[in-house]
């Protein structure tokens, strides 16, 4: 799907998120464009998605979106 991301953390946790909502919305505009979005990258220091610096998501946010899912498709 355009706008997710595979993620994988340290633990071994992994699993896609869906940031399609977050792109409609200010600061993420210039996400819109799907060869940026395909440009994330981990920050080394904060292990932050980033992208080309400009825009940060919270690894902690991605990480509890990422358990929510996995405990949703066990039930």
């Amino acid at each position: 799907h355009t706008y997710t991301l595979w993620l994988r953390f340290d633990d071994g946790l992994e699993g896609h998120v869906y940031l399609g909502d977050l792109v409609g919305m200010q600061p993420f505009g210039p996400l819109w464009d799907e060869e940026r979005f395909r440009r994330a990258a981990i920050d080394p220091i904060s292990h932050a998605v980033t992208w080309e610096g400009e825009i940060t998501l919270d690894p902690d946010s991605l990480y509890r979106d990422v358990v929510s899912k996995v405990a949703a498709a066990l039930h």
